[in-house]
C-alpha cells in the first residue's frame, strides 16, 4: 500500500526501506534501501502473519537520490536496486565498510554521485530539500546489556525530505530525542519496533507532541526482535486524535 498525503506518496517496502516520491515522480527520493532480503524476494517473517510488506525482486531504478543513515543500513545491493542513472547517494559521513564483514563495495566503488553529510546538513539535490538531523541511542534508552547504546551517538542520522512543499521525516535509528517534537514535519515515519529504537509507545508518544498530519510508521516485524503491533499503536494514535496509516500489505 502506497499513502498519498498532498502532492507526494510514501511507500514502506520493508525494513527501514522508504519510498518518497512526488505526484508526478519527476523526483523520487529512497531512504535505506534494502538488507533482510527485502528488495530481493528473499525475506520471510520470523513470526508468521506479522503485518509487513512482502518480499519482492524490487529494482525499479527510478531514484533520484538515495539516502543512507549509517552503518547497519549500508547495502550496495539494495541501493543499486533504487537508484537510478544520475542519482546522488546521501551517506553518513560514519558510515565505514571497514566495520562491515557483509559487505565490499564502498560508496567510492558505485557508480553514483556520492555526498557525504554529517548530523547537521541542510541541503537540496534538483527539486528535493533535505535536512539531517542526530539519531542515536541515549544512556537511559536502548542499549546493550553492557550498557553501551546500540547506536553511540555520532554514528548516524535522521532525514527530512520536503518534495513538492510536504516534508517526511524519517528520523533514522534513535531513541526519543530533545528536538524532534519540535521538528516542524507533515508525515512522520518512526521506527515502532524497539529493542534497537523508540518503540511503539514512544513512537506514539513523540508524535501526539510532533503534530504531523499523518503518521506512517516502518522498521518494524522485519525479524523477531523488531516485532510490534502496528494495529494497537495505531489505535493509540487515533484515541489521540493522530492521523495513522499502516503502509504495510
Amino acid at each position: 500500500m502506497t499513502v498519498t498525503h498532498d502532492d507526494v506518496t510514501v511507500e514502506w517496502l520493508g525494513y527501514a526501506t522508504q519510498r518518497v516520491a512526488d505526484a508526478n515522480e519527476d523526483t523520487v527520493v529512497y531512504v535505506d534501501p534494502g538488507r533482510y532480503g527485502v528488495l530481493t524476494g528473499e525475506w520471510t517473517p520470523d513470526t508468521p502473519g506479522v503485518s509487513h510488506p512482502p518480499a519482492t525482486d524490487y529494482r525499479p531504478g527510478d531514484g533520484d537520490v538515495v539516502c543512507v543513515t549509517h552503518d547497519h543500513h549500508y547495502d550496495p545491493d539494495g541501493i543499486q536496486r533504487v537508484a537510478g542513472e544520475d542519482a546522488t547517494l546521501v551517506v553518513f559521513e560514519g558510515v565505514n565498510t571497514h566495520h562491515l564483514d557483509r559487505v565490499d563495495d564502498r560508496p567510492s566503488d558505485l557508480d553514483l554521485d556520492v555526498k557525504r553529510v554529517d548530523a547537521h546538513a541542510d541541503f537540496a539535490i534538483g527539486d528535493a530539500i533535505l535536512r539531517t538531523i542526530p539519531a542515536y541511542n541515549t544512556p537511559d534508552g536502548h542499549t546493550r546489556p553492557n550498557g553501551e547504546p546500540y547506536h553511540p551517538e555520532g554514528r548516524g542520522c535522521g532525514f527530512l525530505v520536503t518534495l513538492a512543499g510536504t516534508t517526511v521525516c524519517w528520523p533514522g535509528d534513535t531513541d526519543v530525542l530533545d528536538g524532534h517534537a519540535e521538528l516542524d514535519v507533515d508525515v512522520f515515519a518512526p521506527p515502532i519496533g524497539g529493542s534497537f529504537t523508540m518503540d511503539r509507545h514512544e513512537a506514539a508518544d513523540l508524535a501526539e507532541a510532533m503534530a504531523p498530519e499523518v503518521v506512517v510508521p516502518i522498521h518494524y516485524n522485519t525479524f523477531e526482535a523488531l516485532e510490534a503491533d502496528d494495529a494497537a499503536f495505531a489505535e493509540d494514535l487515533r484515541s489521540r486524535d493522530v492521523a495513522v496509516e499502516l503502509d504495510a500489505n
